[in-house]
This record gives C-alpha cells, structure tokens and sequence, in this order.
C-alpha cells in the first residue's frame, strides 16, 4: 500500500483512468492517459487489479492539456480535463464500442460520427453538496471529491452553468451567513432556457432571518429558491415558482419541468441528440411508434410532430403528468403518455397489446433489458436506443441482435458531458 512505482499506461479506462500492467497485474491510474509513462503510487489493491494516483508524468502524452479548472486535482465533478477536448469523445467513442464487442458480442455495421457540442459552461441540472467547517468557520460548496467522503472546497465551476458556476464563494457565503448552516446537505442545480432555480435541501426548519437571507439573495441574483424540508414530494417555491422551460426549435416543442425532474443536463447536445435520434427513427406520417422511458416528452413531443401516433411510457407518474400538460401546451393531440413501472411484469398494460412499427428506448443506467424480454417485436422494424451506460447498452445490444433478430445498423457516441467520463450513445436496430 502507498508504493511508488513507474508504469507504462496502454489504455483508458470507462472511467477515464489510465490503464497499465505490473507484475502481470492490471492497475488502474488516475490522471494518467493512454500511451504516457508515468511514477505512481499504489492506492488501493484488490485481488484482480490495484488502483494507483499519478504522482508525475514521465514522458506525456501529446494529447494532454492543462486543466482549465484549478480544482480539478481534487473535485470529482470531471475526470477527463487533463485530456485534449477533441480527444475525450474519441476516448468515449472507444469505449462505447469496446462494450459492445467485449459485453453485446456485437459490431455496429457503421459507426457513427460523434456528437459534440458546448464543452464549458453547459451543465444545467447538478447537484452540489455542502459542508459546515467549524474549523475554519465556514462552509465550502461545491461536487464530492475524488475521494466521495468530502466536499471538494471550490471558488468557482467552469462546467456549471455560470449563473451558477461563477457564484460558488458567494453561495457559500451565504451558507456560512445562515443561522442553518449545520443542517444543510445539498444545494440542487436546474436551469431552463430562461431562468435557473436553487433547490435548498434542509434538515430543519429555516428561521425567519434564514428565509430574508435566501430572499435577498434572490433579489440580488436573479436566481430562484426553492425549498425542501423533506423528500422530493416535499419541495416548494420560498416565494414564487420560477418558469423552468426549454425549447426544441427544430420540432417547434417547448417543455415546462419542475426543478427536481430528469432533463438532459447538456442543452446544446440534447438538440443534436433528438436530431440525430429522429433522422435514424425516421418517423412517417403512418408510423406508430412506441417511446419507453419517456420522462418528460422530451423525444415522444419531437416524433408526434411527424408520426401518425406515439406512445410514451415513464415509470415516474409526476413526470408522466407534465408530459401530458407539455403535449397540451404544445397543441400536440397525437401522444399520448402511460405511467408504468419498466422493470417489472407489463402484461397487463393496455400500450402493451398496442401495434407498433418502431421503437424508441432511452432507459436509465441500468438499461432496458426486462422490457425488450417483453416485448412483441413481431411489428417493429426499426428501434432506436438511446443509452447513458455503454455496458447497458451492449448487453442489450446482444439481446436484440441474438434473440430478437436485429442488426446493429449504426452506433455513436455523444458528448452530454464533457470533461467527465460519462459515456452516452446512440444505436440503430433494423429487421434482417
């Protein structure tokens, strides 16, 4: 344990960690990249591999750049900022595509140019934990750190969305000004095209020289609070509720959320998403078409303007609601939206004796194999998957390709966030 070593580094990691060999023994590496040499020293070992943290670069990479953040050594928020930008998609590429030969035992006919868009600045939806420090009489802001035990101290975020991002020091002023300073967890993050809203996760009940403060912080930001004594169910606007909403110019779709609902973190890239996913779909004007994990309307909205009819379906019946009011605000009368959980038996849903020809899935991590097993694929020529775990995606991917009688047509990766190791991608399943 704690030993230094040197070791050359041959691959990336899914999680962004360089990978090398000693003694016949894999070893992961954080802060290293593929083809450096570099001195480490051993953090962790395990019975199949060892963990270890640079400690210098011995012959670099010529990929390798200075982080723009100056956090970045200990906040756990990114992972990939010591990368070239151009360079971390590639990375992502080869990940996706290593699952999919390693775990889905598939090859996509035709890989797909990655997606990229904004890189800095872009994340409107995060999640921000906050710690009291008597030692230093005041309280820090800001993502876990590497180590997820403490709060990484930060000044600023380059990836925030900088309302937020460069407000840092002054939300942790705030917090150290407040008589609840103790019992305040999380500060959530959610940003709309328009307007951005505080989430202030509390533990007790906020004095009344609390709620003037958060007030006058508002005043003074522009920003909206909102409050949670409880659990999510539990939280509402201090004052007024903020109109949280983002537009879909290309389908001419606008969705209303709440602060604490799912949306793509990444605005820009979320537009090319449901471009690229509707030019692979292709929806027609005779097309039914099934969307599971359907959240807010963000991809069924899009297809209704071209299909006959769409179906989503969403596990989170609050999510499901406001799909529906997003669909009537929209003036769109031919979607119509199921709450159901996706994971368990779905025989006795109405949607699931429905006819449809194509199929659009974009599941949580955990992927979507307990309804492909599910589902009556008989009518379905084309499916489009979209996925946020490229491990997910393959084993799923094999399922369909296997057992269902797919092929994997096309597959890409897509950059909804960058400087982190997180790997979202998309593929396209058609009839042989």
């Amino acid at each position: 344990m704690n030993r230094e070593f040197e070791i050359e580094i041959t691959d990336l990691s899914h999680d962004g960690r360089g990978v090398g060999r000693r003694d016949g023994k894999t070893v992961f590496v954080t802060g290293a990249l593929t083809g450096e040499a570099v001195r480490a020293r051993q953090t962790r070992r395990h019975r199949s591999f060892d963990e270890a943290q640079v400690l210098e670069v011995l012959t670099a990479s010529p990929e390798r750049v200075e982080p723009k953040c100056p956090h970045y050594e200990h906040c756990g928020g990114c992972a990939l900022q010591h990368l070239a930008e151009a360079k971390q998609i590639e990375a992502k590429q080869h990940v996706m595509l290593e699952n999919l030969t390693r775990i889905g035992e598939v090859t996509p006919e035709t890989v797909l140019p990655p997606l990229s868009d904004q890189r800095w600045g872009y994340r409107r939806k995060a999640r921000l934990g906050v710690k009291w420090v008597a030692q230093k009489e005041r309280a820090i802001v800001g993502f876990r750190e590497r180590n997820p035990r403490f709060v990484a101290d930060l000044s600023r975020c380059e990836v925030l969305t900088p309302s937020v991002g460069e407000r840092i020091e002054v939300l942790a002023a705030l917090v150290t000004s407040m008589d609840a300073r103790e019992r305040l967890p999380q500060i959530e993050i959610a940003a709309g095209d328009d307007a951005v809203a505080l989430v202030f996760r509390h533990l007790d009940p906020l004095s009344d020289a609390d709620i003037e403060r958060l007030r006058a912080f508002a005043e003074d930001t522009g920003l909206g609070i909102y409050l949670q004594p409880k659990g999510i169910d539990s939280v509402h606007p201090l004052d007024e509720p903020v109109a949280l909403r983002f537009g879909i110019p290309a389908a001419d779709v606008t969705l209303d959320f709440l602060p604490l609902d799912f949306v793509q973190v990444n605005a820009g890239m979320n537009q090319k998403m449901i471009a690229q996913a509707l030019d692979l779909l292709d929806p027609q004007a005779d097309d039914r078409v099934l969307d599971l994990f359907c959240g807010l309307g963000n991809f069924t909205l899009p297809i209704a303007r071209r299909a006959g009819r769409v179906v989503g379906v969403e596990g989170d019946a609050g999510l499901v609601a406001r799909a529906r009011q997003n669909a009537a605000s929209n003036g769109i009368s031919n979607a119509e939206f199921h709450a159901a959980d996706l994971t368990t038996d779905l025989s006795a849903e109405p949607w699931m004796r429905d006819g449809f020809n194509k199929l659009l899935l974009d599941p949580p991590r955990s992927g979507a194999e307990a309804v492909i097993r599910q589902l009556d694929f008989k009518g379905i020529d084309r499916v489009v998957y979209v996925s946020c775990h490229p491990g997910s995606l393959a084993r799923d991917a094999g399922i369909l390709v296997r057992e269902k009688g797919y092929r994997l047509k096309a597959a890409g990766a897509m950059d909804m966030f960058p400087h982190t190791a997180h790997v979202e991608s998309i593929a396209l399943f058609e009839r042989d």
